[in-house]
C-alpha cells in the first residue's frame, strides 16, 4: 500500500552525542557567565555579618546601665515578680544569691522551668547555663540592682540618680515606687511594668 523507502537510523548515540554536546557547551558558557560575578551566598554572607555587627553595636548602646562600685545587697534573696504588659500577666521567681564577688541571678516560672540565668562577674553579666539570650531579664535584673541599691549608696554607684521619699528613678531608664524596701513597682518607658515582692507575701 505504501512505497518502500529506506530509513536511516543513525548510529546509537549519535544523537545523544549531539545534543550532548550541545548541552556542554551552552553549560559552559553558563559556567563562564557565572564565574565573571560574584558569588550570591558570598554577598549574603558579608550581607548578613554586616547586619550582626550593627545589632551588636545597638546592643551594646542600649546596655542597662550597671553600678559603678558594689552595692551592699541584703542576699540572698527570694523575689516573686509580677510582669505586666498590654493586660497580659506572668508571674516568676527569681533567686538571688551571692557566689563569692559574684551574683548569681536565676529566674524561672511557676512550674520551675527556667527563663533565665545570669551572673554579675566583676561588673559585667554573663550567661549561666545554656539559655539562650534574654535581653529583657537582664534589663530587668539590671533595673533590680538599681532599686535593691540602699540609700545611702544610691549616688556614688549611680550618679544620674533621683531620690524622693518613697521613689527613685534613673532618668529615661527605670522609675521605682516603693510600699516597703523589698516590695516596690518597677516601670520602664517603654516595657512592662513589674511589681515586685518577697516571696510567699500576698500581691497587693
Amino acid at each position: 500500500m505504501y512505497g518502500s523507502r529506506s530509513v536511516h537510523n543513525p548510529p546509537c548515540g549519535s544523537w545523544l552525542a549531539s545534543d550532548s554536546g550541545g548541552s556542554v557547551i551552552l553549560n559552559i558558557g553558563r559556567a563562564d557567565a557565572i564565574a565573571g560575578k560574584p558569588a550570591p551566598t558570598v554577598f549574603w554572607v558579608l550581607r548578613l555579618f554586616l547586619l550582626v555587627c550593627i545589632a551588636l553595636l545597638g546592643a551594646c548602646a542600649t546596655q542597662a546601665p550597671l553600678p559603678t562600685g558594689n552595692p551592699t545587697l541584703p542576699l540572698p534573696l527570694q523575689l516573686h515578680i509580677e510582669r505586666n504588659l498590654a493586660e497580659q500577666r506572668q508571674d516568676w521567681l527569681l533567686v538571688i544569691q551571692r557566689e563569692g564577688s559574684d551574683i548569681r541571678w536565676s529566674m524561672m516560672d511557676p512550674l520551675g522551668i527556667p527563663q533565665a540565668r545570669q551572673q554579675l562577674i566583676d561588673g559585667r553579666w554573663q550567661a549561666d547555663g545554656l539559655l539562650p539570650p534574654n535581653p529583657e531579664a537582664r534589663e530587668l535584673f539590671a533595673a533590680l540592682l538599681f532599686a535593691l541599691t540602699p540609700s545611702g549608696e544610691l549616688l556614688q554607684n549611680y550618679p544620674a540618680a533621683q531620690q524622693q521619699g518613697e521613689q527613685r528613678s534613673l532618668p529615661t531608664r527605670w522609675d521605682i515606687r516603693y510600699s516597703q524596701p523589698l516590695s516596690f513597682e518597677l516601670k520602664l518607658p517603654q516595657g512592662p511594668h513589674y511589681r515586685v515582692s518577697p516571696l510567699g507575701e500576698p500581691t497587693p
